[in-house]
């Protein structure tokens, strides 16, 4: 495994501990109790983008991400595109403007709280945090972002607000 996806793997981690720690177990213990369709862990299978008619892979031809749904119901979701080049200084904050404009272009990483309806089916979250600043404090409901499960694949379909769609298949890591 690169450097790079175990330092994603890592931070996406540390998110998720934090953000379940924010939660107390009264909260944990109602949650708990209702039926979760999403809980888990996946990994992207792939990544459509679809601008203007055109089907496009999202995050290169061999996309890379990480969706946690925690049973507390916070989320994490990392995506990369494997082939981003290293930075040539070895140092993130020293990036050449090309090499930033092709990591901020080729990954995004978010995390925030989750909900699901009555029956266990994902209904909408809130982004607490985002490398894409503008989406922080956003809400989104089934009408921008549906998370559709079928046994151990789910299919996120997330509509931008200009009208893109961009379809990812997960597959549930087990």
């Amino acid at each position: 495994m690169s450097t790079y996806l175990k330092r994603v793997q890592l931070g996406a981690t540390l998110a998720l501990v934090l953000a379940t720690s924010a939660c107390d177990q009264a909260q944990i213990q109602q949650i708990e109790n209702r039926p979760n369709n999403v809980a888990g862990t996946w990994r992207m299978v792939s990544a459509q983008i679809d601008p203007d008619g055109r089907n496009l892979p999202a995050y290169g031809a061999n996309p890379n991400g990480l969706l946690v749904f925690a049973a507390n119901m916070h989320f994490v979701e990392v995506l990369t595109d494997s082939t981003i080049p290293k930075f040539a200084s070895n140092e993130r904050g020293k990036g050449t403007a090309q090499e930033n404009q092709a990591a901020m272009a080729g990954s995004l990483g978010l995390f925030g709280t989750y909900t699901v309806d009555e029956t266990g089916e994902f209904s909408g979250n809130r982004v607490a945090g985002a490398t894409f600043p503008n989406w922080v404090g956003s809400v989104r409901t089934r009408q921008e972002l549906q998370m559709v499960v079928d046994g151990d694949r789910m299919l996120e379909t997330f509509t931008r607000p200009e009208g893109t769609k961009i379809v990812i298949v997960w597959q549930r890591v087990k």
